[in-house]
């Protein structure tokens, strides 16, 4: 029987099915591929919109002098132009980031195998190939997720950037959105963050060092990491060699010219903190944030800056001697050996300088002390110092104990892991031997305003001991009592009424109903009686009884009226009560009053804006050239009345405010128990007001009146705020008379009589009759 050969036509058919079935896949796959494309396209963000490119750029607050004092944003940048921006600068970037950027069209193919193969050798991701294009679209178009649909947007969307916009206009973008580490932005606030210079005053070795930072802002920071930041120089002007950018030579000059790094002080700070946070609330009022956080408003002020800094290290002086006379608090806690160096690690981390700073305070932690030289050794974060005896007398006889237990209840010693405040008087050597003192964080508070009486702006402004730890404006939000401060403005409404400053008025014990029955006695401050004194004589040493006199004399509900126009917005009761400073104001209310006095009785509306413009320098806001005035009393009053002050000053309760070789005005004011102390002056110039006292209502102990609390720390800011101003004195008007006078009994003196004064009057108000006729 014949055998037939096997058939193949069951193979061929499978190879059919098979093909069929791959050809149906692929035409599913590349229409899904289509369908996905089409779904990623439809749904791509416009390129268009990158041609007005408008980031969020930093609010800038300027000084009166034009120094910049403060800003406001969400990201640190400044927005310049290329042509601004030197050539070198941009060819660092393209060395750096995109060698072919000049010639590819958005996407560098060479260089995506390039990094491709890099990494297979290195069997990790060691190169990327994304080009400048596409920074710039995954920055500012789309999110940075890391998925492979967000590649293929970003390839097309750098295609479609490229047609859009010229390379010019890509480099601008990118050189203005970049973040370059330190809070910074862009080139030009990355050039001022790390060297305090204009971008286009850099030289090609800080250059470089700027084109490094994209690749690793905090890596290659210069301030925090130098070395490694230099490496990553080396590396830049390597590439721009190699791109003909630059020579072998100016390479090799670049890496051998001395860098200074400067980190720019912050201008935003703690000691403009509180008058920036007022500013802020009128500026967001009016603007919006959007507008004030993003839109790169230039935003002109009032402030002077000395007078501000000035403000805040005298407040912050002074807050400290009043604290220390209330005695040592003990430490803030206690640490066992075992924690110190955690604790140490945190506090190092918070510092920010090579060494501790010369009169800078610090948290630091008792890690050795040696009784019998009553010194003690404490650490901050890495570094160590002496505590001595004489460093620490203010806090008496401190025990000094060799181990870590913690003291008896209420007793007062150091022991190994105490935790203190330390101000350096002398810093460390590599990193040991500095010389400490005992500090202290005060608990009270205090406020400060000064304000150009002239133009009723307000020129320095400090709320509290800290801002960081407490936003709380004490100068303007809080409402306390003013004491005696608030006699002046009793004493002007009863020039009004006739008194003179040779009116006399007995200091003897007095009572009044207090309205549900009972009796109220008020009392002097010393509790002693003087007899019949006159008006000066009653404010320079700020006598109560007589105070409460007057007011009872010229009628409670007139003075109160009379304070009103003065500008209070808070409450003023018209109760005897008042003439003793019962009503509960804030020091910028207060302040204000007083430059009334100081601007010969005129009254000028509290600015803080001179003005507003945007970005393109549009002018949004304006100060009037010339504010509306109000009169609030006669030249002459006043200057009677900033007379009187003067005597507070020269020898009275004052007199702890006096400033050599100026004429000066002003009053103390203390509260019941001592639980507010105020002292508010002026020189013609300036007027300022310090209240100091505790937050939650209590004594201030020794030394808190208003002419020992308050009173030194006007003096100290009043010092330096006026240094650069000429002396002044306060002009008389035409309509002033000096007299003589015999201050026993307000009448006109002869000359030789004991004791006589010249006194001021305005005209036809002085006294008519010599004692005996």
């Amino acid at each position: 029987m014949e055998r037939r050969a096997p058939s193949s036509g069951g193979g061929k058919g499978l190879l059919k099915v098979v093909l069929l079935c791959v050809a149906t896949l692929a035409v599913i796959s590349a229409l899904g591929a289509g369908g996905y494309l089409f779904y990623l396209l439809s749904r791509l963000p416009r390129v268009d919109r990158l041609a007005d490119y408008k980031p969020p750029i930093v609010s800038q607050v300027f000084g009166d002098d034009g120094s910049l004092v403060g800003e406001f944003y969400l990201e640190r940048r400044i927005v310049v132009p290329v042509d601004r921006m030197p050539r070198k600068l941009i060819q660092a970037f393209v060395a750096a980031e995109d060698a072919s950027f000049y010639s590819h069209r958005g996407i560098d193919y060479f260089g995506i195998l390039r990094a491709a193969f890099k990494n297979v050798l290195s069997m990790r991701k060691k190169e990327g190939a994304s080009t400048i294009t596409q920074q710039v679209t995954k920055s500012m178009l789309l999110t940075s997720e890391k998925k492979f649909s967000r590649k293929i947007k970003e390839a097309i969307l750098a295609k479609r950037m490229e047609e859009k916009l010229t390379k010019d206009e890509i480099l601008y973008i990118y050189l203005n959105q970049i973040y370059m580490g330190a809070g910074a932005y862009g080139v030009q606030a990355a050039a001022e963050t790390y060297f305090g210079k204009d971008v286009d005053h850099l030289n090609l070795a800080e250059m470089a060092m700027l084109a490094g930072l994209p690749k690793s802002p905090n890596a290659y920071s210069p301030i925090k990491h130098l070395e490694k930041a230099r490496e990553r120089q080396a590396y830049v002007l390597d590439r721009m060699v190699k791109e003909a950018y630059i020579t072998p030579a100016e390479a090799e000059h670049a890496r051998n010219t001395p860098l200074s790094i400067h980190p720019m002080k912050k201008v935003n700070n703690e000691q403009s903190a509180y008058f920036l946070e007022y500013l802020r609330i009128q500026l967001e009022e009016r603007y919006g944030e959007d507008q004030l956080y993003k839109g790169g408003l230039k935003i002109y002020t009032t402030m002077n800056a000395a007078m501000q800094r000035a403000a805040y290290e005298s407040l912050r002086a002074g807050l400290k001697a009043v604290d220390k006379r209330q005695g040592f608090r003990g430490p803030q806690k206690y640490l066992q050996a075992d924690e110190v160096d955690a604790f140490c690690a945190n506090v190092e981390a918070g510092i920010d300088s090579a060494v501790l700073k010369t009169g800078e305070t610090y948290q630091g932690v008792v890690v050795g002390v040696n009784p019998a030289r009553g010194e003690a050794r404490v650490r901050v974060g890495e570094r160590t110092g002496i505590l001595s005896r004489k460093n620490m007398a203010w806090a008496g006889r401190l025990a000094l104990v060799n181990g870590y237990d913690q003291p008896r209840k209420g007793r007062k010693s150091l022991c190994l892991g105490s935790v203190i405040d330390v101000a350096v008087v002398s810093p460390e050597i590599d990193k040991q031997g500095a010389q400490f003192s005992l500090d202290q964080t005060p608990d009270v508070q205090a406020a400060l305003v000064a304000i150009d009486p002239r133009s009723g702006g307000i020129k320095a402004m400090v709320g509290g001991y800290d801002f960081r730890k407490s936003q709380f404006n004490r100068a303007m939000q809080s409402r306390r009592n003013a004491g005696s401060a608030f006699k002046p403005i009793i004493y002007a409404a009863a020039l009004d009424k006739g008194f003179t400053p040779a009116t006399v008025i007995e200091d003897v014990e007095v009572e009044y109903p207090d309205g549900s029955g009972g009796i109220w006695k008020p009392k002097n401050y010393d509790g002693t009686f003087r007899g019949p004194v006159t008006m000066r004589e009653a404010l320079t040493n700020s006598i109560n009884i007589v105070s409460v006199k007057i007011m009872d004399q010229i009628g409670a509900s007139y003075a109160a009226d009379y304070a009103r126009k003065f500008g209070f917005t808070s409450p003023i009761s018209a109760n005897l009560a008042l003439a003793l400073g019962a009503a509960s104001v804030s020091p910028l209310e207060l302040t204000s009053a007083y430059a009334v006095f100081a601007n010969k009785g005129v009254s000028l509306p509290r600015s803080v804006i001179t003005k507003v413009t945007d970005n393109d320098g549009v002018v949004l806001q304006q100060q009037d050239s010339v504010p509306v005035a109000t009169p609030i009393l006669s030249p002459e009053n006043a200057y009677v009345i900033t007379n009187l002050m003067q005597s507070v000053v020269s020898s009275g309760t004052g007199h702890r405010a006096s400033i050599v070789g100026r004429p000066v005005a002003g009053k103390t004011g203390t509260t019941n128990d001592s639980k507010d102390a105020w002292f508010v002056g002026y020189v013609p110039q300036l007027a300022a007001g310090v209240w100091v006292g505790y937050d939650q209502e209590r004594s201030l102990g020794a030394g808190g009146s208003g002419g020992q609390a308050a009173a030194p720390i006007w003096a100290e800011f009043m010092q330096k705020a006026v240094s650069e101003l000429p002396v002044e004195d306060f002009e008389a008007p035409e309509n002033v008379t000096f007299v003589l006078i015999n201050p026993r009994t307000g009448r006109l003196a002869r000359e030789g009589t004991p004791g006589a004064i010249m006194e001021c009057f305005v005209k036809g108000a002085e006294p008519s009759s010599y004692d005996g006729d």
